[in-house]
């Protein structure tokens, strides 16, 4: 975990399929919401396909880095900053070339109606915040979705770092998901949550820089 870092630049070498099954395995062991597993990942290795995804990545990326993305972020070294934007530009322009890519996607089952259960849940929650669970309806069906994600995608990323693999998690495609969605054949229904690539390191691994614990930890309330 100390030496996870996001790593962008990768060699071209294939990924052995072997290899990245073993990615998506620790994935699958992941917690999944009320066990419902509705997940499934889409394994992108054909280089007609990445060719076709590059000009995607890179609209993405550039309108990340024009917006959110283009400020130093506070407490972060300017010189690390550069380090990291020449880091995601290099992935950019080498996106076509990159060995593997995993795109988490998940699939919520279809809403089972229960006027007994819901009539029991308002009672239990009371009228304002029935109301409130009713108007943050969509919000909450999309915690719930990625709460059944990410957690594998966690996996993911440990397995890729210790099997000498690197990986990093972006979530930019969701400015164009449709189109991505399209490009791979991704059902309407189905919702993407992130776009790894995944590869042999040009670079070396960790350790990671963070904000330390004593910074963080607000005890017994806020």
């Amino acid at each position: 975990m100390s030496t996870l870092r996001a790593m962008r630049r990768l060699k071209p070498d294939p990924v052995p399929d072997e290899l990245l099954e073993r990615l998506v395995q620790a994935a699958v062991w992941g917690p999944s919401g009320s066990n419902a597993q509705g997940y499934q990942y889409v394994v992108v290795t054909d280089p007609a396909v990445m060719a076709r995804l590059a000009p995607l990545w890179a609209r993405c990326v550039d309108a990340y880095m024009a917006t959110a993305g283009g400020a130093v972020p506070e407490g972060m070294d300017p010189a690390a900053y550069e380090r990291m934007v020449a880091a995601i530009h290099h992935q950019r322009d080498h996106f076509a070339k990159t060995p593997a890519l995993v795109i988490p996607c998940y699939r919520y089952p279809a809403p089972r109606p229960d006027a007994a259960g819901l009539k029991k849940s308002a009672a239990a929650l009371g009228a304002a915040a029935s109301l409130r669970l009713t108007r943050g309806q969509k919000r909450i069906m999309s915690l719930t979705e990625a709460s059944s994600v990410y957690p594998g995608v966690q996996n993911l990323l440990l397995a890729a770092r210790g099997l000498g693999l690197a990986a990093n998690i972006t979530i930019w495609h969701l400015m164009l998901e449709q189109e991505w969605k399209r490009a791979l054949g991704i059902p309407k229904d189905v919702k993407t949550f992130a776009v790894i690539p995944v590869g042999w390191p040009l670079g070396r691994f960790g350790p990671v820089r963070r904000r330390p614990v004593e910074s963080v930890i607000r005890r017994d309330g806020w």
